[in-house]
């Protein structure tokens, strides 16, 4: 018998189908994988798991977990079962996480809203839970806040949570997402000792193939509210039957096509760069001592090349990025755009500042919601000194929205009328319309479905191609890197350890930090049809 059964579930929400007739299983000390992209279903599926649906859902079908139908359970046998017998991990653990209480007390909370035992007892079992979620309390106190660990470590801590009562399904929706390799490749390999020493079973929800290759046992893969393939991933990933299984295939090894060559001529030039930061001093008598974020970094950007920035997160990626757009104060070295300086006596240089543009990880972020895509794209006007009015600037507007194959119509809707791929391409409109010379792409494609950061990937290569365009593109997916850059840099601990052309650097890394990054690296199996 599987410890959970969905049979024949459908979802309606207010009269609209969400999902179609759904089976899957989760076997006892297995891994589920399942795959899909935004809107499949999928995170839908393990909500309808929990009961957590949004008012005017209509369930039917069959969901049962260990023999006990949860579709006829009641809202207080629905409590009792989320945490003691069904856990959850999400996405993105800082919001799941409260930021005004320790990491301690949020396991222990778990374990006190189940059970009527001692706080001192429960601290003692959140502790233990931290400890199989590989945060001994030796080294993590309970006592620590989630904004004193790191992203992997606070993703720990969500995983701590959910099996602080050793409950027997665990869900976990893209948990990794956002993660660096190494950090990526710890966690997974946690879920998989998890699944392994307590016989769980695990529901793994990602939108990349390459995540659960190597994790999960079963495979079923979702398009549009349904199941479309399914069965044991070995045998599934080498045998994809259904045409959106193998585009999904396709789309995880994409490389997009560049016809452009990069100039010898060197357009950004960074020369021992340095970049330091007061650490806060302990104490009456405590003595204040410097971090280096960036230590001593040179390197060049040819026009016309595409360059590669890679390490942890940590390494210093972000500072130096910082540095280069004139928003970090250097304390030594110096950076050059087409041989003038970014900054000169403290002040940036706004006729070198308008020939970088940035485009960010989280392109909902860091737009203004209040705002139509008009006025949004149009912000870096603000670097010009005679910015174009009127009809003019409506000819800017409408040619920047159709390079990045949008319609000039949309620039009157608001940023949440569009989709998560069509917003990067509007990131991508405004870094392009005061027709800059270097793009920074700060993760732009990381959070974005496979079959649509190949999108986004052929989009970027093009632009190059038209426009001449030389991109700095900082990325913690390797495979991302791989088919986008010519050459890469490898940052760690504030210092670039390699760098060379992208094939050599990931085929025949010589520095034992890359070699450490590649093996992470999630791969699909070698002979995957």
């Amino acid at each position: 018998m599987s410890l959970l059964e969905i049979e024949g579930l459908s979802l309606e929400i207010h009269g609209e189908p969400i999902l179609k007739d759904v089976s899957m299983q989760v076997e006892p000390g297995r891994v589920l994988g399942v795959i899909g992209e935004s809107g499949s279903g999928k995170s839908m599926t393990a909500f309808g798991v929990l009961q957590l649906l949004p008012n005017g859902s209509q369930c039917r079908g069959c969901i049962s977990l260990a023999g006990q139908d949860i579709l006829t359970a009641s809202e207080k046998d629905l409590c009792a079962m989320r945490g003691r017998d069904i856990g959850m991990v999400f996405q993105e653990p800082m919001t799941a996480l409260n930021p005004l209480q320790t990491i301690g007390a949020q396991v222990a909370e778990t374990i006190l809203v189940h059970e009527n035992v001692p706080k001192s007892e429960a601290f003692e079992r959140a502790a233990d839970a931290l400890r199989r979620a590989e945060l001994p309390p030796e080294r993590f106190p309970l006592s620590r806040y989630p904004h004193e660990l790191s992203g992997g470590q606070r993703q720990r801590v969500v995983i701590a949570m959910a099996i602080a009562l050793r409950p027997k399904l665990l869900i976990a929706d893209e948990p990794t997402t956002a993660l660096d390799v190494t950090t990526q490749a710890q966690i997974l390999d946690l879920l998989k000792r998890l699944v392994a020493g307590e016989g769980m079973g695990l529901m793994l929800i990602s939108h990349d193939l390459a995540v659960v290759a190597d994790l999960a046992d079963d495979l079923v893969i979702m398009r549009s509210g349904e199941v479309v393939e399914s069965g044991p991933a070995h045998g599934l990933f080498r045998n994809l039957q259904h045409p959106y299984s193998r585009a999904l295939l396709e789309a995880s090894g994409h490389v997009p096509e560049r016809s452009g060559a990069a100039q010898d001529k060197a357009l950004l030039k960074v020369r021992n760069v340095i970049r330091e930061y007061q650490s806060h001093s302990h104490g009456w008598w405590g003595r204040t001592t410097h971090v280096r974020a960036v230590d001593n970094v040179s390197f060049e950007i040819r026009k016309g090349e595409s360059l590669g920035l890679v390490g942890e997160s940590g390494c210093g990626k972000s500072t130096l990025t910082r540095a280069i757009l004139g928003l970090e104060e250097i304390q030594g070295g110096e950076i050059l755009l087409g041989g003038t300086p970014v900054v000169s006596h403290h002040r940036v240089n706004r006729d070198v500042r308008r020939r970088m543009q940035v485009v960010f990880q989280d392109p909902y972020g860091s737009f203004n919601p209040r705002w139509r895509v008009d006025r949004l794209i149009t912000e870096p006007f603000h670097l010009m000194d005679s910015p174009p009015f009127g009809a003019e600037r409506e000819a800017a507007v409408a040619e920047a929205l159709e390079s990045v194959g949008l319609s000039a119509a949309d620039s009157r809707k608001f940023i949440h009328e569009f989709s998560g791929g069509q917003r990067q391409r509007i990131a991508i409109a405004r870094a392009l319309i005061i027709k800059p010379d270097l793009i920074i792409l700060d993760e732009a494609v990381s959070a974005l479905d496979v079959s649509v950061r190949a999108q986004v990937l052929d989009l970027l290569a093009g632009l190059a191609d038209r426009f001449g365009l030389t991109y700095l593109f900082i990325s913690h997916d390797l495979s991302v890197v791989r088919s986008i850059t010519e050459r890469v840099l490898v940052m760690k601990s504030g210092q670039i350890v390699e760098e060379g052309p992208t094939d050599r650097v990931f085929d025949k890394p010589q520095h034992a930090y890359t070699k450490q990054l590649v093996a992470a690296a999630p791969v699909l199996p070698a002979d995957v049809a």
